[in-house]
């Protein structure tokens, strides 16, 4: 029988077994070769060699960092019941695959447990406010914490990171609404002082008004005595007393405001009957009243001097 034939079955069958002993190992990944049911090795990524029968792939480790998301509800110290979102990132050490591998059942349960844990003493310390303010705070606790517990098992814990806190619905709903309240209140005030400073504006230009109006006012009374006074003097100068004069500037002002009122087409104007006699007898009346209270200043005048000489 030709020797062929036998050789071409045995290559066949080495083919198979290296194609079985084959295996390749990724990036960043670790595969536990056991033999026989015993750790035997530990490979590295690239191409690797098993026996096959004798040697079996136990397990595959990542060495990637992994991140664990945990829901913890616990209670603050005024009594309100949150729920924080922890996130813990976390890897396997190169030189601690073993131990990562065979000393822990599950790694997501024992590091949920710490992390119940830690948040669970720290939080009812706080008030609800204080937790937000502080979860920082809580994060580098439950790092410290699952960072000895877990090291001893092969595990680094790279970061632990409060990324919620979720109180009660009707908590939020409180919370809402008294930042509502505080809001309207400093608008109030700011409207208030918007309103008071407005006031005082508007005040203090009437109050300017006024007073210009007052000084234009007292500017025209002046300009008005010092037209009578020269009236008066030229009067004087022409044989009529001051009396007599003053009555007859009355009397001239009283037409001439008549006259003004006549000029306006939606006035109407009425006149009384009188007597042609009637001015004489305004003017007279005018001059005697102005020679009484003359006579009434002069007499008040020398009772106060005898009082002030007494």
């Amino acid at each position: 029988m030709p020797i062929g034939v036998f050789i071409i079955p045995i290559i066949f069958l080495c083919l198979v077994i290296l194609g079985l002993g084959l295996f390749i190992v990724k990036q960043q990944t670790n595969v536990i070769v056991e033999r026989f049911g015993r750790f035997h090795s530990i490979r590295q990524s690239g191409l690797n060699l098993k026996i096959p029968v004798f040697d079996t792939i136990a397990g595959r480790v990542s060495l990637k960092i992994q991140q664990l998301d945990v829901i913890v509800e616990t209670k603050t110290f005024d009594d309100v019941f949150v729920k924080l979102k922890v996130s813990v990132q976390y890897k396997i050490l190169p030189d601690a695959v073993y131990d990562a591998f065979y000393k822990l059942e599950n790694p997501h349960d024992q590091i949920t447990s710490y992390v119940f844990d830690t948040v669970r003493a720290e939080v009812p310390k706080l008030k609800l406010d204080d937790v937000f303010v502080r979860k920082d705070d809580i994060a580098v606790a439950i790092k410290n914490e699952i960072s000895d517990a877990m090291e001893t098992y092969g595990y680094q814990i790279v970061k632990a990171l409060v990324t919620d806190i979720d109180p009660d619905q009707a908590v939020k709903n409180a919370m809402n609404r008294i930042n509502a309240a505080e809001r309207e209140k400093t608008a109030a005030e700011y409207e208030g002082e918007a309103e008071r400073i407005k006031i005082v504006a508007k005040a203090t230009a009437e109050a300017e008004s006024k007073r210009l109006q007052g000084r234009g006012i007292a500017d025209q009374r002046r300009e008005i005595a010092r037209g009578i006074e020269e009236s008066v003097e030229v009067l004087n100068q022409v044989g009529i007393n001051s009396q007599e004069a003053s009555a007859l500037i009355v009397v001239t002002q009283h037409y001439d405001t008549l006259q003004a009122m006549g000029e306006n087409v939606n006035s109407n104007l009425i006149l009384l009957p009188n007597s042609p006699t009637q001015a004489s007898d305004m003017l007279s009346s005018m001059v005697t009243s102005f020679a009484a209270s003359q006579q009434m200043g002069e007499a008040m005048k020398q009772k106060t001097l005898g009082k002030q000489k007494k």
